[in-house]
């Protein structure tokens, strides 16, 4: 079974590709550490499977997830992630993941979890499948999570503005929209749980 492997941190990428080739009936063809290198190293290698981390720069793990399926239908996708958050888990199966499980998985489970997305079935963390039902999807609009993600840097009202091209009470009402929608007290708060709970991948 032919693999590819996509994280941007080399020592993580570098171990996993150690742990699966001990594995008699795996083979790690090709290793990128940027998401938008994941189309260009399957269609140079004809991997089985890809997996992949979430965030890597260039494009994240769901978005590569949705090129690659788009341009190799064959090639079975799992995600391999740190950041277990419920959001991720949703939008990775809804871009034709196969599979979800944390880096933290012990090596023979995650060999086991290979081989099964590859034979086609579904594979995902327990604990983050009861999480994600629980969470439900983003309650955020469009423009409401894009004010969040630019909050995440800290900066005044005015200068999400001009980042956003939104005037400031703009900001302000998407802001206080967020803070509610998400329970939170401020915005400090609602960018926070937003992130836990995934929905502020992109861009």
């Amino acid at each position: 079974m032919r693999l590819l492997l996509a994280d941007d941190q080399a020592l993580v990428r570098g171990a996993l590709a150690a742990l699966l080739s001990l594995e008699p009936d795996l083979d790690v063809v090709a290793e990128v550490g940027r998401g938008d290198e994941v189309v260009d190293a399957a269609r140079r290698t004809r991997p089985d499977v890809a997996l992949l981390d979430v965030e890597m720069p260039g494009l994240d793990g769901i978005a590569a997830t949705a090129a690659l399926r788009a341009a190799l239908p064959g090639c079975r996708v799992l995600v391999v992630t740190t950041f277990g958050r419920p959001g991720y888990l949703r939008r990775a199966m809804e871009a034709g993941a196969g599979g979800f499980v944390v880096k933290d998985t012990p090596a023979r489970q995650l060999a086991d979890a290979v081989r099964r997305v590859h034979a086609g079935l579904r594979v995902v963390d327990p604990a983050l499948a009861a999480e994600t039902l629980a969470a439900g999807t983003s309650p955020l609009t469009e423009r409401e999570t894009a004010v969040l993600r630019a909050a995440r840097g800290g900066g005044t009202v005015a200068d999400l503005a001009a980042a956003l091209h939104l005037s400031e009470g703009t900001v302000r009402n998407h802001l206080s929209a967020a803070i509610g929608k998400t329970g939170a007290r401020n915005r400090a708060t609602a960018v926070r749980l937003a992130e836990q709970n995934g929905w502020l991948l992109g861009d």
